[in-house]
């Protein structure tokens, strides 16, 4: 099960943050205080799973953006770092070649993204094209 999604620039700000298990405010803070530490300082060369507490933190890094997820200790992380690129394909798609201030700006359609794709910690639909299909039709209702 995903416990939380991170979406962080280089200096830490949170542009995404999505929880799938209940977390006092301060301790959101200080979970993405720590990722993120745990994240930027990493050595491009090892490998993108580090653990976490009592779990394990599955992360990737496009242009400047860390797309974090963390994941009980026995989840698959091929599977989770699969589920990061589909992610950002889908973002890249929607978006016309993503960057951070579409995030910014458009925080409302990138949650709905999310929620197509992962529904209450588990992977909900995998096919970008059913997810892109979706999201035509909602932006048709506005």
């Amino acid at each position: 099960q995903i416990r939380f999604i991170l979406l962080q620039n280089r200096q830490g700000k949170t542009r995404l943050a999505k929880y799938y298990v209940p977390l006092e405010d301060s301790e959101k803070h200080k979970v993405e205080y720590e990722v993120h530490r745990l994240v930027v300082n990493r050595d491009p060369k090892f490998t993108n799973f580090v653990e976490f507490r009592t779990h394990k933190v599955i992360y990737r890094r496009y242009a400047g953006l860390f797309f974090s997820i963390c994941v009980d200790i026995t989840g698959n992380e091929l599977a989770y770092l699969e589920c990061i690129h589909l992610f950002v394909e889908i973002l890249d798609h929607f978006f016309s070649n993503v960057c951070e201030l579409d995030l910014v700006f458009n925080f409302h359609k990138l949650y709905l993204i999310l929620d197509e794709f992962i529904l209450a910690g588990e992977l909900q639909e995998t096919s970008k094209r059913a997810i892109i299909e979706r999201m035509g039709e909602l932006e048709k209702l506005e």
